[in-house]
């Protein structure tokens, strides 16, 4: 299904929803800490087909699920979701697919059960006319940003209750995008964007969350004519893709580390299945979801250059809307119409195999990975090392 140019990005995130494939939290983790706490799987609504949240915690073991809590959610779909330190979790509410949006539902996370609870003061408005999508926050900080048509909110996140605070400058000038990533460094952030000609937005993170276009940005997808629509984007720290949907193929970018400048990597545009909308990342492969079918295409990374190549067997399964990988790289969960099937991913060649049984869910949902810390004292170790990286 190829959807006119002239849809709005947000209007294309409604069609593939009620085509049961839409992008998810699309944030590349970072490395889980030396014996860092459990990881749980968390997801929020894709639309008015399930009004479930669920919170799962991962077995490292198996990738299966050791227990699951199911909540009841005040609204019927979602436009992404996102945790922040392990410690909160936010979903956020477009106002075109959902209605009542404009919001940012927000839920303190149980540090020993991982069970999110409803905060004071959520939801939180990010203004009228606002449309909240995509959701990415810095590693080991407590800075959110939220994709706009258009801009990109930037907010800190009070350590204690939760609450949101717009930063200074907020909401950013970007593009017309939906799916946003940071930087595993916390350095900079990219967004996708369905402008013309078609390309990606870059940013640098100051040390406050503000947002600073960094030079030549946009940097545009070489062989485009401004109707490749991208959309999913991931970031290894070194390279950045994004999946083009009207062109069926997946964009890549090598990284200044100094700078957060883009070069398009040699072959870049890759190609990929029909309708590529998600994407997400597990160690050195790269996993995206085909529209059209809901095939997971994989991919090898060169790790010298950023060329993609296709993983033996791929695609994988159907039926796939959203994707997400567990920290060790070792699972990837993927939601369908019925719930959520584990994978297991080969270390050496990353071909994907069912895992243990999944959950069962009532329509589509976004998914994102968090890790609860160990300790408050390994919480406050990370958070000094990551502010003492930024300054």
């Amino acid at each position: 299904m190829n959807t006119p140019r002239a849809l709005s990005k947000t209007l294309v995130a409604l069609v593939l929803a009620l085509a049961g494939c839409v992008s998810c939290n699309l944030t590349n983790p970072p490395p889980p800490p030396p014996n860092g706490g459990p990881e749980f799987l968390y997801s929020a609504p894709l639309s008015d087909l399930s009004n479930t949240s669920l919170a799962a915690k991962i077995d490292p073991s198996t990738g299966g699920f050791s227990s699951v809590f199911v909540n009841v959610v005040p609204f019927f779909c979602s436009g992404g979701v996102a945790a922040v330190d392990g410690q909160f979790l936010y979903m956020s509410l477009p106002t075109t697919t959902c209605g009542s949006g404009g919001l940012i539902i927000g839920y303190s996370i149980d540090p020993t059960s991982g069970r999110p609870t409803p905060l004071a003061g959520s939801p939180f408005s990010v203004g009228l006319g606002i449309s909240p999508a995509g959701m990415a926050m810095v590693p080991s900080s407590y800075l959110l940003y939220v994709a706009d048509a258009g801009t990109i909110d930037a907010f800190t996140v009070e350590p204690t209750a939760g609450v949101l605070a717009p930063i200074s400058g907020s909401p950013f000038a970007s593009g017309d995008n939906l799916q946003l990533v940071v930087d595993p460094s916390g350095r900079f952030l990219y967004a996708s964007d369905d402008g013309v000609p078609d390309g990606v937005f870059a940013f640098a993170i100051d040390s406050g969350g503000a947002l600073t276009p960094v030079p030549g940005s946009p940097f545009q997808i070489p062989g485009q004519s401004g109707n490749s629509q991208p959309y999913g984007i991931v970031d290894t720290g070194k390279f950045v893709y994004t999946a083009l949907y009207a062109t069926n193929q997946i964009a890549a970018f090598s990284i200044d580390s100094a700078t957060g400048a883009l070069t398009s990597v040699p072959g870049s545009p890759f190609p990929t299945g029909a309708n590529p909308v998600v994407l997400a990342l597990a160690n050195n492969f790269l996993y995206g979801v085909n529209g059209q079918d809901g095939s997971i295409s994989g991919y090898t990374i060169n790790p010298a250059t950023g060329g993609l190549t296709p993983i033996p067997g791929s695609p994988f399964i159907s039926d796939s809307a959203t994707i997400a990988a567990d920290l060790s790289g070792k699972y990837l969960y993927v939601s369908t119409s019925v719930g959520i099937e584990s994978l297991n991913i080969n270390p050496t060649t990353g071909a994907l195999t069912l895992g243990e049984a999944g959950v069962s869910n009532d329509g589509g949902l976004w998914l994102t990975v968090a890790q609860l810390p160990s300790t408050p004292a390994q919480k406050v170790d990370a958070m000094d090392e990551t502010m003492s990286s930024r300054r």
